[in-house]
Protein backbone atom coordinates (compact mmCIF):
# COMPACT_ATOMS: atom_id res chain seq x y z
CA UNK A 1 0.00 0.00 0.00
CA UNK A 2 2.88 2.35 0.77
CA UNK A 3 4.30 1.79 -2.72
CA UNK A 4 0.90 2.55 -4.26
CA UNK A 5 0.58 5.82 -2.34
CA UNK A 6 4.14 6.82 -3.22
CA UNK A 7 3.67 6.21 -6.95
CA UNK A 8 0.27 7.97 -6.94
CA UNK A 9 1.56 11.02 -5.07
CA UNK A 10 4.60 11.24 -7.34
CA UNK A 11 2.36 10.99 -10.41
CA UNK A 12 0.12 13.74 -9.05
CA UNK A 13 3.02 16.07 -8.27
CA UNK A 14 4.58 15.37 -11.66
CA UNK A 15 1.36 16.39 -13.39
CA UNK A 16 0.80 19.60 -11.43
CA UNK A 17 4.42 20.59 -12.13
CA UNK A 18 3.71 20.61 -15.87
CA UNK A 19 3.50 24.21 -17.18
CA UNK A 20 0.68 23.17 -19.55
CA UNK A 21 -1.41 22.12 -16.53
CA UNK A 22 -1.08 25.56 -14.93
CA UNK A 23 -1.77 27.25 -18.25
CA UNK A 24 -4.86 25.11 -18.82
CA UNK A 25 -6.19 25.78 -15.33
CA UNK A 26 -5.65 29.54 -15.52
CA UNK A 27 -6.96 30.02 -19.06
CA UNK A 28 -10.11 27.94 -18.46
CA UNK A 29 -10.97 29.82 -15.26
CA UNK A 30 -10.40 33.20 -16.93
CA UNK A 31 -12.48 32.15 -19.94
CA UNK A 32 -15.39 31.08 -17.72
CA UNK A 33 -15.37 34.46 -15.97
CA UNK A 34 -15.12 36.20 -19.33
CA UNK A 35 -18.29 34.40 -20.47
CA UNK A 36 -20.23 36.40 -17.85
CA UNK A 37 -18.81 39.73 -19.02
CA UNK A 38 -20.21 40.73 -22.46
CA UNK A 39 -23.76 41.72 -23.40
CA UNK A 40 -25.51 38.86 -25.20
CA UNK A 41 -29.05 40.23 -25.79
CA UNK A 42 -30.46 36.70 -25.52
CA UNK A 43 -33.99 37.85 -24.62
CA UNK A 44 -33.67 37.07 -20.92
CA UNK A 45 -31.77 33.80 -21.29
CA UNK A 46 -28.33 35.31 -20.62
CA UNK A 47 -27.81 33.53 -17.23
CA UNK A 48 -28.83 30.21 -18.82
CA UNK A 49 -26.38 30.78 -21.67
CA UNK A 50 -23.55 31.60 -19.27
CA UNK A 51 -24.13 28.51 -17.11
CA UNK A 52 -24.30 26.16 -20.08
CA UNK A 53 -21.16 27.69 -21.57
CA UNK A 54 -19.17 27.39 -18.33
CA UNK A 55 -20.12 23.71 -17.98
CA UNK A 56 -19.14 23.07 -21.61
CA UNK A 57 -15.81 24.83 -21.06
CA UNK A 58 -15.25 22.71 -17.94
CA UNK A 59 -15.89 19.50 -19.87
CA UNK A 60 -13.71 20.34 -22.88
CA UNK A 61 -10.88 21.58 -20.65
CA UNK A 62 -11.03 18.34 -18.69
CA UNK A 63 -10.93 16.31 -21.92
CA UNK A 64 -7.76 18.03 -23.01
CA UNK A 65 -6.28 17.84 -19.51
CA UNK A 66 -7.06 14.12 -19.22
CA UNK A 67 -5.32 13.26 -22.50
CA UNK A 68 -2.30 15.47 -21.87
CA UNK A 69 -1.91 14.24 -18.30
CA UNK A 70 -2.30 10.57 -19.21
CA UNK A 71 0.26 10.82 -21.99
CA UNK A 72 2.65 12.74 -19.75
CA UNK A 73 2.17 10.32 -16.88
CA UNK A 74 2.56 7.04 -18.74
CA UNK A 75 3.49 7.25 -22.43
CA UNK A 76 6.45 9.53 -21.81
CA UNK A 77 7.71 7.36 -18.93
CA UNK A 78 7.52 4.25 -21.11
CA UNK A 79 9.39 6.03 -23.90
CA UNK A 80 12.08 7.43 -21.58
CA UNK A 81 12.59 4.18 -19.65
CA UNK A 82 11.39 5.53 -16.29
CA UNK A 83 8.57 2.99 -16.14
CA UNK A 84 11.04 0.13 -16.66
CA UNK A 85 13.20 1.44 -13.82
CA UNK A 86 10.22 1.58 -11.45
CA UNK A 87 8.98 -1.88 -12.44
CA UNK A 88 12.42 -3.34 -11.80
CA UNK A 89 11.56 -2.86 -8.12
CA UNK A 90 9.03 -5.13 -6.36
CA UNK A 91 6.13 -3.29 -7.99
CA UNK A 92 3.58 -5.07 -10.16
CA UNK A 93 2.43 -3.62 -13.46
CA UNK A 94 -1.20 -3.51 -12.34
CA UNK A 95 -0.26 -1.68 -9.14
CA UNK A 96 1.89 0.77 -11.09
CA UNK A 97 -0.87 1.50 -13.59
CA UNK A 98 -3.60 1.90 -10.95
CA UNK A 99 -1.38 4.24 -8.93
CA UNK A 100 -0.80 6.33 -12.05
CA UNK A 101 -4.55 6.50 -12.56
CA UNK A 102 -5.08 7.61 -8.95
CA UNK A 103 -2.59 10.46 -9.41
CA UNK A 104 -4.22 11.37 -12.72
CA UNK A 105 -7.76 11.66 -11.33
CA UNK A 106 -6.43 13.66 -8.37
CA UNK A 107 -4.93 16.20 -10.78
CA UNK A 108 -8.19 16.32 -12.78
CA UNK A 109 -10.11 16.89 -9.55
CA UNK A 110 -7.94 19.91 -8.76
CA UNK A 111 -8.50 21.27 -12.27
CA UNK A 112 -12.27 20.74 -12.01
CA UNK A 113 -12.41 22.40 -8.59
CA UNK A 114 -10.87 25.63 -9.88
CA UNK A 115 -13.20 25.54 -12.89
CA UNK A 116 -16.18 24.98 -10.57
CA UNK A 117 -15.32 28.01 -8.44
CA UNK A 118 -15.05 30.08 -11.62
CA UNK A 119 -18.39 28.70 -12.87
CA UNK A 120 -20.12 29.55 -9.57
CA UNK A 121 -18.71 33.05 -9.73
CA UNK A 122 -19.82 33.37 -13.37
CA UNK A 123 -23.37 32.38 -12.36
CA UNK A 124 -23.32 35.22 -9.85
CA UNK A 125 -21.92 37.69 -12.39
CA UNK A 126 -24.33 36.79 -15.23
CA UNK A 127 -26.79 39.55 -16.12
CA UNK A 128 -29.59 40.18 -18.60
CA UNK A 129 -30.03 43.02 -21.08
CA UNK A 130 -30.94 45.42 -18.26
CA UNK A 131 -27.89 44.64 -16.13
CA UNK A 132 -24.22 45.53 -16.33
CA UNK A 133 -20.83 43.86 -16.06
CA UNK A 134 -19.70 43.04 -12.53
CA UNK A 135 -16.44 44.97 -12.54
CA UNK A 136 -16.03 44.54 -8.78
CA UNK A 137 -15.97 40.75 -9.09
CA UNK A 138 -13.69 40.96 -12.13
CA UNK A 139 -11.15 43.05 -10.23
CA UNK A 140 -11.12 40.77 -7.18
CA UNK A 141 -10.83 37.64 -9.33
CA UNK A 142 -8.00 39.12 -11.40
CA UNK A 143 -6.27 40.21 -8.20
CA UNK A 144 -6.53 36.63 -6.88
CA UNK A 145 -4.84 35.26 -10.00
CA UNK A 146 -2.08 37.86 -9.88
CA UNK A 147 -1.52 37.23 -6.16
CA UNK A 148 -1.21 33.47 -6.76
CA UNK A 149 1.40 33.99 -9.46
CA UNK A 150 3.32 36.55 -7.42
CA UNK A 151 3.41 34.29 -4.38
CA UNK A 152 4.54 31.41 -6.59
CA UNK A 153 7.33 33.58 -7.96
CA UNK A 154 8.29 34.60 -4.42
CA UNK A 155 8.54 30.98 -3.25
CA UNK A 156 10.54 30.07 -6.35
CA UNK A 157 13.01 32.95 -6.07
CA UNK A 158 13.54 33.10 -2.30
CA UNK A 159 12.71 29.56 -1.15
CA UNK A 160 13.95 27.69 -4.25
CA UNK A 161 10.64 25.84 -4.59
CA UNK A 162 9.19 24.74 -7.97
CA UNK A 163 7.13 27.59 -9.37
CA UNK A 164 4.45 25.68 -11.30
CA UNK A 165 3.27 23.34 -8.54
CA UNK A 166 3.28 26.13 -5.95
CA UNK A 167 1.34 28.36 -8.36
CA UNK A 168 -1.26 25.61 -8.89
CA UNK A 169 -1.90 25.18 -5.16
CA UNK A 170 -1.80 28.91 -4.52
CA UNK A 171 -4.25 29.42 -7.38
CA UNK A 172 -6.66 27.02 -5.69
CA UNK A 173 -6.37 28.91 -2.41
CA UNK A 174 -6.51 32.44 -3.81
CA UNK A 175 -9.43 31.73 -6.16
CA UNK A 176 -11.38 30.30 -3.21
CA UNK A 177 -10.55 33.29 -1.02
CA UNK A 178 -11.49 35.67 -3.84
CA UNK A 179 -14.80 33.85 -4.38
CA UNK A 180 -15.69 34.10 -0.68
CA UNK A 181 -14.76 37.78 -0.55
CA UNK A 182 -16.70 38.67 -3.68
CA UNK A 183 -19.90 37.05 -2.42
CA UNK A 184 -20.08 39.26 0.64
CA UNK A 185 -20.61 42.30 -1.62
CA UNK A 186 -22.86 43.42 -4.43
CA UNK A 187 -21.73 44.61 -7.85
CA UNK A 188 -21.57 48.10 -6.36
CA UNK A 189 -19.23 46.84 -3.57
CA UNK A 190 -21.97 47.15 -0.92
CA UNK A 191 -22.41 44.48 1.79
CA UNK A 192 -25.00 41.77 1.12
CA UNK A 193 -26.02 38.31 2.32
CA UNK A 194 -23.37 35.75 1.39
CA UNK A 195 -23.56 34.21 -2.09
CA UNK A 196 -26.63 36.08 -3.24
CA UNK A 197 -27.23 35.13 -6.87
CA UNK A 198 -24.93 32.09 -6.93
CA UNK A 199 -26.50 29.00 -8.51
CA UNK A 200 -25.36 26.21 -6.20
CA UNK A 201 -26.98 23.64 -8.49
CA UNK A 202 -23.82 23.90 -10.56
CA UNK A 203 -22.06 21.76 -7.91
CA UNK A 204 -23.83 18.46 -8.75
CA UNK A 205 -23.52 19.35 -12.44
CA UNK A 206 -19.75 19.78 -11.97
CA UNK A 207 -19.50 16.50 -10.03
CA UNK A 208 -21.12 14.70 -12.96
CA UNK A 209 -18.63 16.30 -15.33
CA UNK A 210 -15.83 15.15 -13.02
CA UNK A 211 -17.16 11.58 -13.28
CA UNK A 212 -17.07 11.89 -17.07
CA UNK A 213 -13.48 13.11 -16.87
CA UNK A 214 -12.53 10.12 -14.73
CA UNK A 215 -13.88 7.84 -17.46
CA UNK A 216 -11.95 9.81 -20.08
CA UNK A 217 -8.83 9.51 -17.93
CA UNK A 218 -9.21 5.73 -17.81
CA UNK A 219 -9.63 5.55 -21.60
CA UNK A 220 -6.69 7.90 -22.16
CA UNK A 221 -4.49 5.85 -19.83
CA UNK A 222 -5.43 2.66 -21.66
CA UNK A 223 -4.49 4.30 -24.98
CA UNK A 224 -1.25 5.64 -23.49
CA UNK A 225 -0.04 2.11 -22.75
CA UNK A 226 0.52 1.66 -26.49
CA UNK A 227 0.21 5.08 -28.16
CA UNK A 228 1.72 8.55 -27.92
CA UNK A 229 -0.10 11.80 -27.22
CA UNK A 230 -1.46 12.62 -30.70
CA UNK A 231 -3.06 9.20 -31.39
CA UNK A 232 -4.40 9.17 -27.82
CA UNK A 233 -5.97 12.59 -28.30
CA UNK A 234 -7.50 11.49 -31.61
CA UNK A 235 -9.01 8.32 -30.15
CA UNK A 236 -10.36 10.03 -27.02
CA UNK A 237 -11.83 12.85 -29.09
CA UNK A 238 -13.49 10.29 -31.37
CA UNK A 239 -14.93 8.41 -28.39
CA UNK A 240 -16.14 11.71 -26.95
CA UNK A 241 -17.97 12.65 -30.14
CA UNK A 242 -19.32 9.12 -30.56
CA UNK A 243 -20.57 9.06 -26.97
CA UNK A 244 -22.41 12.36 -27.40
CA UNK A 245 -24.35 10.87 -30.32
CA UNK A 246 -24.77 7.36 -28.87
CA UNK A 247 -28.47 7.86 -28.08
CA UNK A 248 -29.16 8.59 -31.72
CA UNK A 249 -26.65 6.23 -33.34
CA UNK A 250 -27.07 3.17 -31.11
CA UNK A 251 -29.92 3.88 -28.69
CA UNK A 252 -32.64 3.92 -31.32
CA UNK A 253 -31.54 0.65 -32.99
CA UNK A 254 -31.27 -0.92 -29.52
CA UNK A 255 -34.86 0.11 -28.72
CA UNK A 256 -35.97 -1.56 -31.96
CA UNK A 257 -34.37 -4.84 -30.87
CA UNK A 258 -31.11 -4.66 -32.83
CA UNK A 259 -28.40 -6.78 -31.19
CA UNK A 260 -25.52 -4.74 -32.60
CA UNK A 261 -27.19 -1.52 -31.42
CA UNK A 262 -27.56 -2.93 -27.92
CA UNK A 263 -23.90 -4.02 -27.82
CA UNK A 264 -22.52 -0.72 -29.11
CA UNK A 265 -24.88 1.26 -26.88
CA UNK A 266 -23.55 -0.65 -23.86
CA UNK A 267 -19.89 -0.39 -24.81
CA UNK A 268 -19.88 3.28 -25.85
CA UNK A 269 -19.77 5.77 -22.94
CA UNK A 270 -22.90 7.92 -22.98
CA UNK A 271 -21.73 11.42 -22.08
CA UNK A 272 -25.29 12.75 -22.10
CA UNK A 273 -25.80 10.96 -18.77
CA UNK A 274 -23.29 13.35 -17.21
CA UNK A 275 -24.81 16.54 -18.64
CA UNK A 276 -27.19 18.22 -16.16
CA UNK A 277 -27.52 21.61 -17.85
CA UNK A 278 -31.00 20.84 -19.22
CA UNK A 279 -32.26 20.01 -15.73
CA UNK A 280 -30.82 23.28 -14.45
CA UNK A 281 -32.73 25.17 -17.13
CA UNK A 282 -36.06 23.57 -16.26
CA UNK A 283 -35.55 24.11 -12.54
CA UNK A 284 -35.63 20.42 -11.62
CA UNK A 285 -33.29 20.31 -8.64
CA UNK A 286 -34.85 17.76 -6.28
CA UNK A 287 -33.31 14.67 -7.88
CA UNK A 288 -29.81 15.97 -8.55
CA UNK A 289 -27.88 14.20 -5.79
CA UNK A 290 -29.83 10.95 -6.20
CA UNK A 291 -28.97 11.07 -9.86
CA UNK A 292 -25.31 11.78 -9.01
CA UNK A 293 -25.26 8.58 -6.96
CA UNK A 294 -26.57 6.56 -9.90
CA UNK A 295 -24.05 8.22 -12.21
CA UNK A 296 -21.28 7.28 -9.78
CA UNK A 297 -22.22 3.60 -10.11
CA UNK A 298 -22.17 3.91 -13.91
CA UNK A 299 -18.79 5.66 -13.76
CA UNK A 300 -17.32 3.03 -11.41
CA UNK A 301 -18.37 0.21 -13.72
CA UNK A 302 -17.01 1.88 -16.82
CA UNK A 303 -13.74 2.89 -15.15
CA UNK A 304 -13.32 -0.69 -13.93
CA UNK A 305 -13.72 -1.99 -17.47
CA UNK A 306 -11.36 0.65 -18.89
CA UNK A 307 -8.69 -0.07 -16.29
CA UNK A 308 -9.00 -3.84 -16.83
CA UNK A 309 -8.34 -3.24 -20.52
CA UNK A 310 -5.45 -0.91 -19.66
CA UNK A 311 -3.86 -3.50 -17.36
CA UNK A 312 -4.24 -6.17 -20.04
CA UNK A 313 -2.57 -3.97 -22.66
CA UNK A 314 0.18 -2.91 -20.25
CA UNK A 315 0.96 -6.48 -19.13
CA UNK A 316 1.78 -7.42 -22.73
CA UNK A 317 3.75 -4.23 -23.49
CA UNK A 318 7.48 -4.64 -24.02
CA UNK A 319 9.24 -1.90 -22.03
CA UNK A 320 12.89 -2.61 -22.82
Amino acid sequence: MRQFITIASNAFMELVRQPVFLLLMTSSAVFEIFLATPYYFAFGDEPKLVKNSTLAAMLLTGLLGAVLSASSSLAREIRSGTALAVLSKPVGRAQFLLAKYAGLIAALTVLTYVNLVAALLASRMAFDAYGSTDLFAWSIFAGSLVAAYLLGGFSNFFLRRPFVSDAVFLLMIMVTVGFILINFYTKEAKPQAFATGVDWRLIPAAVLILFALWILAGLALACSTRLDIIPTLAICSGLFLLGIMSDYLFGRPADRGSWWGAVLYTVTPNWQLFWLADALDTGKSTFHWNYVGKAFAYMAGYVGAAMAMAVLLFEERELS
